[in-house]
């Protein structure tokens, strides 16, 4: 296909991801004017379709990468996943719209069976073929050949085992699987026997990467960078959320009346997700490459100094209030409670005092045990400049810029080409 045409087939399905987007939303509504049964309010929660809303972002990056490198078939995987995502989104609301108002939708259960296997492919193709083709759109070698196969393997007899297991669908509940082969049961013992090989495959494909990056140089680590930092995100906002649900294990997500707390939590592991595809499209296109490591060094260095400005903060106030209850005799009260006007001052003053003197100590600290190479350049310019003041010698400054451009820099190679003088003028003679 020609450039033109390509980029018209990619902002094409990123279109059609938003208008499964807004039909999602409208059913959404239309289920909330009716009389939803209590067994589908959990399906039914504003983070629900904020979470669509969210992965939007997949479709719309595909089809700038798309458009872009159409020859990268991670740019058309970010889009078919992300159109993927917003028809099962879809389906899910529509199933929901169909059992709170019977007659209300057709196809009602033809299009929830096909939900039920949908899943697969829009898990597999973005835990598997992302990773295992990232960020060129070619294996990293040969070897991983026989995984590439496995995968596509995977995910289509998986699709086709859930599709054909007989049993009751998640969504709507209560109906059974209709395209289910009920005189065969023992197709959903396999299914769900072959499911472990799905998340076996997905984690090779991100060992995958990581051997990339180790014998990679360049542009395609720091692209990789790109994809790590995201996904580490992600990971981490999730085991946060995972933490959480064992402290309220009687609530579940997208449930109502969580406290607010929990909501914080659900709605930042959504936002996470975006940075996935966000951080492949500022690989894939370079995009502002190189500023991942000032972002990397930045969080690390502010992350830390709002933790310990936060700690120090109510270690202040808490010893303020101790103090005040050993001095003047009240009761002790504890953060959660009445605080003291003085004490939230004193801490809020004395936290600004710390703030640029601890900033910089993170800062070297997080130089020096992270960006050793960048820290001893830096010193080594430093002393350079300093010495450079009170330096006559020509020949040894030569040697010692030499030196510092080899420890600095590490080139292959170093050579200084000085000017020569100029010739004195000599005045024109008159004729």
């Amino acid at each position: 296909m020609s450039s033109r045409g390509t980029s018209w087939l990619a902002w094409s399905l990123a279109a059609l991801s938003v208008v499964m987007f807004v039909g999602s939303a409208a059913l959404w509504v239309l289920a909330h004017s009716t009389h939803v049964p209590r067994s589908l309010d959990a399906d039914l929660t504003t983070g629900g379709l904020l979470g669509q809303a969210l992965f939007l972002v997949f479709p719309l990056v595909g089809a700038l990468i798309a458009s872009r490198r159409p020859e990268n078939p991670i740019g058309w995987l970010c889009l078919v996943d992300g159109l993927l995502w917003t028809t099962t989104d879809m389906l899910d609301y529509h199933s929901v719209y169909g059992m709170a108002s019977p007659g209300s939708v057709p196809f009602l259960v033809g299009l929830a069976g096909v939900n039920h296997w949908l899943w697969v492919p829009t898990v597999g193709l973005l835990g598997t073929y992302v990773f295992l083709l990232f960020p060129d759109g070619r294996l990293p070698s040969r070897r991983w050949r026989p995984l590439a196969w496995l995968s596509g393997v995977v995910i289509a007899s998986e699709s086709l085992g859930l599709m054909l297991s007989p049993g009751p669908l998640d969504v709507p509940r209560g109906i059974r699987n209709p395209f289910g082969l009920e005189a065969a049961p023992w197709v959903a013992v396999a299914a769900y026997a072959t499911l472990p090989l799905l998340p076996l495959c997905m984690l090779a494909s991100v060992l995958s990467l990581v051997m990339r990056y180790r014998r990679s140089r360049g542009d395609v680590r720091q692209q990789i960078k790109w994809i790590a930092v995201a996904a580490s995100l992600v990971a981490l906002t999730y085991l946060i959320a995972i933490v959480a649900l064992f402290i309220h294990p009687s609530e579940i997500w997208f449930a109502a009346g969580l406290p607010l707390w929990l909501d914080f939590i659900e709605y930042a592991a959504l936002l996470s997700i975006t940075s996935v595809p966000i951080a492949i499209g500022f690989a894939v296109l370079k995009y502002r490459l190189y500023d991942l490591d000032l972002i990397i060094n930045r969080t690390l260095v502010y992350g830390l100094l709002t933790a310990l400005l936060a700690a120090g903060y109510v270690a202040t106030i808490m010893a303020f209030q101790g103090i005040g209850s050993l001095v003047y005799q009240v009761p002790f009260r504890t953060l959660f409670g009445q605080e003291s006007a003085l004490a939230t001052v004193a801490a809020t003053l004395a936290m600004a005092a710390l703030f640029n003197p601890l900033r910089r100590r993170i800062q070297s600290f997080i130089d020096r045990r992270f960006y050793r190479r960048k820290y001893d350049a830096i010193k080594t310019l430093e002393a350079f400049s300093v010495k450079l003041r009170d330096a006559t010698d020509q020949d040894a400054l030569s040697d010692d810029l030499v030196g510092v451009v080899r420890e600095t820099v590490q080139p292959a190679h170093v050579s200084i080409w000085l000017r020569p003088d100029e010739a004195p003028r000599r005045d024109a003679q008159p004729p």
